[in-house]
């Protein structure tokens, strides 16, 4: 519990003090963050134009810098493989939202990567991390909700379905985010979830049966990307400072889905997120209403624009999804207790 409190804390105030800094390098180089020119019209995010962008540095910088703490101060806390694959990944899709991210604003549009060279980049990561979660951790093939089911997927299944995951995952808190504070803010609940779940496998490894060095580590990488989160929300909150960008929202989402496939919680991702599969359902409503019935289903899609054109100020939007995020996260910790109470000799 101790590394957890240290990762947590020493990656909020990383996070705290580092932003600000970081605000200021990407002024002095005129990173800013460029507005859709589908956006709602009449466009409430012109002021935001200029914003500058690539935050997501502060976050992935300061949550190292809180996982390093943790283990500098706390000798009992070893590097575990787990946590090098988590970080594999964080950072390989840090990379590809950097480049996304750097390519739009020396275009000064809205758009960096293309959508093939974009999927490539993430699919590339994935499948990196899937193959060192399988080779490496020996994580386990079966498919999974609160812990392991007797559903096994086989070798490739899993690789497939961790690809899959992990795509889906990043690309829906990038949707998401799109509101000052929205995916900083959501990111930071459901990794408090992770670390409830982590440490409680850490603390009965043998029922879960998982490793104890192993389910600690997540938790802390997990304390670590909260902490981030929370302080990087400071300067994120409305009107934000930064934006966290494609980098920060790529690395966020893939770090979810990584956890949730080495902690055996697959399935249990989408109770978690609930916010997030919200946000991606509107999309893809909005897509097949319009392409199949020349039909709107929302005044503009992501669902949080739909309520800024409704009429909603955009500081009610966030905060509402964030309860809706809450009670996502805790309808999922709810049913992982309900299971843990379940495991045999556990509520002797």
């Amino acid at each position: 519990m101790i590394a957890v409190l240290i990762a947590v804390s020493a990656a909020f105030g990383v996070a705290m003090v580092g932003t600000p800094l970081l605000i200021r390098v990407l002024r002095a180089r005129r990173i800013g963050q460029a507005i859709r020119d589908d956006g709602p019209v009449p466009h409430p995010h012109e002021h935001k134009a200029g914003t500058p962008t690539m935050g997501g540095l502060a976050i992935i910088g300061a949550a190292f810098a809180g996982y390093l703490a943790a283990h500098v101060r706390t000798e009992a806390i070893k590097f575990a493989d787990t946590a090098i694959g988590l970080w594999i990944l964080i950072l390989g899709l840090a990379a590809v939202g950097f480049v996304d991210d750097y390519l739009g604003v020396r275009k000064a549009r809205n758009l960096g990567l293309r959508k093939r060279g974009k999927t490539l980049g993430v699919t590339a990561a994935a499948a990196v991390f899937a193959l060192f979660a399988a080779e490496v951790v020996g994580s386990a093939t079966t498919l999974s909700f609160t812990r392991a089911l007797d559903v096994d997927l086989g070798r490739t299944g899993w690789f497939v379905a961790a690809v899959l995951v992990i795509y889906a995952a990043s690309n829906a808190v990038n949707i998401t985010d799109g509101l000052d504070g929205l995916a900083a803010g959501s990111s930071a609940l459901v990794f408090a979830a992770f670390v409830v779940i982590a440490f409680t496998q850490f603390r009965h490894a043998q029922a879960y049966e998982v490793l104890a060095a192993g389910a600690i580590d997540v938790a802390v990488v997990a304390a670590a990307l909260m902490g981030a989160c929370v302080g990087f929300l400071w300067w994120n909150a409305p009107p934000a400072r930064v934006i966290m960008g494609d980098t920060g929202a790529l690395a966020l989402g893939g770090a979810m889905a990584g956890m949730a496939l080495l902690t055996n919680t697959l399935l249990l991702l989408p109770v978690l997120g609930g916010l997030y599969v919200l946000e991606t359902a509107s999309v893809i409503a909005q897509v097949i209403a319009f392409r199949g019935f020349g039909r709107r289903v929302l005044r503009m899609s992501p669902i949080h624009h739909h309520f800024e054109l409704v009429g909603w100020p955009e500081s009610t939007i966030i905060v509402r999804f964030w309860i809706l995020g809450g009670l996502a996260m805790a309808l999922g910790l709810g049913i992982f207790y309900a299971d843990f109470l379940r495991i045999p000799g556990i509520a002797e």
